[in-house]
């Protein structure tokens, strides 16, 4: 037996793992407090429910498997709305069913969180091909909060900051693993319980005759109402007024999402996350996300070895975009590089972003695999 893991409770396993990394995401949920997980089996994804269908229960929660994607979303948002803190996960081909059902999420404002372990089309190979549709995916008008992890210790972490930014902005969380990270084993530490920082659900004080279920400030969320209490909410997705009612209203329906959206966008100095290396000296950036990171901060020892000035903005939360540090970081340097696996999708972003103010470098691969470090620094010679 390994004497550094303590059991707290059975729910937080404090201690020294060398786990899965869709592992990692099981025991960063659980220190989160998700007592409610719905899934449909998919590759490469698998391994999340394999163990969650274990360990729920141990803690007193509750785990189903859907007939399908749709069932698994729409199960999850239900939990949340009843008081639990909930979870699902799928990998991108099941992502695709799911869109109804974040759009549905979004709209009605349900916090939970989504694990999307990205893989080829048809194939169980890597990728980061879904990191627009994490964004655009589903319909009608919404924000997205997307995490994107690096590491199996990052996967554990950030399931932990998708369930506190989910319960805190009212809204789904897209934690964008890849089968890089997802099947590979590392080292990862599950701190003491008392170190863990869990957002609590806020609900109102006023009284079933005074609450209004989507009254709120601008750019934040309502406070929820508990379940069986006395208070009547109506979730649907048409407009509605303040006090749930559907009268269409074209003011109202603009300042209804108005408040939706910019609980997110106008937030995003608060929600946005991300870590920078040598950026103090350096003549150009390299901008990743994912598993990504880690050749490209390999590609950047091989410059300095060389004599370049390469930093890098590692990207924590891929969505909302950090448009104000990334100008910024642009106005400085002659070029900037994308490196991502997929035909090169989240460079657009980066490009209308930094144009004005320097050039952008697309460093892409789209067969399957992660780059090498060799491949990237190659591309940085060829365009220095």
């Amino acid at each position: 037996m390994n004497k550094n893991i303590k059991h707290e409770g059975r729910r937080i396993k404090s201690g020294i793992h060398f786990i899965l990394g869709n592992y990692a995401v099981v025991e960063g949920a659980l220190a989160a407090g998700c007592n409610y997980f719905a899934g449909y089996p998919i590759t490469p994804a698998n391994e999340i429910s394999e163990l969650m269908s274990k360990r729920l229960p141990e803690v007193g929660g509750i785990f189903v498997q859907g007939e399908d994607e749709l069932f698994s979303i729409y199960s999850v948002i239900s939990a949340s709305l009843a008081g639990a803190k909930s979870m699902t996960a799928t990998a991108s081909a099941g992502f695709n069913y799911m869109q109804e059902g974040i759009g549905y999420a979004s709209a009605v404002e349900v916090p939970c969180v989504i694990i999307d372990v990205q893989r080829c089309r048809g194939e169980n190979f890597a990728t980061q091909a879904d990191v627009m549709q994490m964004r655009w995916g589903a319909s009608g008008d919404y924000e997205s909060i997307v995490l994107a992890p690096s590491s199996a210790q990052e996967l554990f972490d950030f399931t932990i900051l998708a369930f506190n930014l989910a319960e805190e902005f009212r809204n789904p969380v897209i934690v964008m693993s890849e089968t890089t990270i997802a099947l590979m084993r590392e080292r990862v530490e599950i701190p003491e319980k008392e170190s863990i920082e869990i957002y609590k659900r806020m609900y109102t004080s006023l009284t079933p005759e005074e609450y209004l279920p989507f009254k709120a400030k601008n750019n934040s969320p309502p406070e929820f109402a508990p379940m069986g209490k006395g208070y009547h909410t109506l979730y649907t997705l048409n407009y509605r007024n303040e006090d749930g009612t559907m009268d269409w209203d074209a003011q109202g329906y603009k300042k209804l999402y108005q408040r939706i959206t910019g609980k997110i966008s106008e937030n995003k100095d608060k929600i946005c996350i991300t870590e920078s290396y040598f950026l103090n000296d350096a003549d150009a950036v390299i901008i990743a996300y994912g598993s990504e990171v880690r050749p490209a901060l390999d590609a950047i020892e091989m410059a300095r070895n060389d004599g370049l000035k390469i930093g890098m903005l590692k990207l924590i939360t891929v969505w909302p975009i950090h448009e104000n540090l990334i100008k910024e970081i642009a106005k400085n340097i002659r070029r900037i590089f994308v490196v991502e696996m997929n035909i090169g999708k989240y460079a657009k972003e980066i490009e209308r972003l930094c144009l004005p103010f320097c050039p952008v470098t697309n460093i892409t691969k789209n067969m399957g695999i992660i780059h090498t470090k060799e491949e990237i620094y190659a591309a940085i010679k060829e365009a220095w």
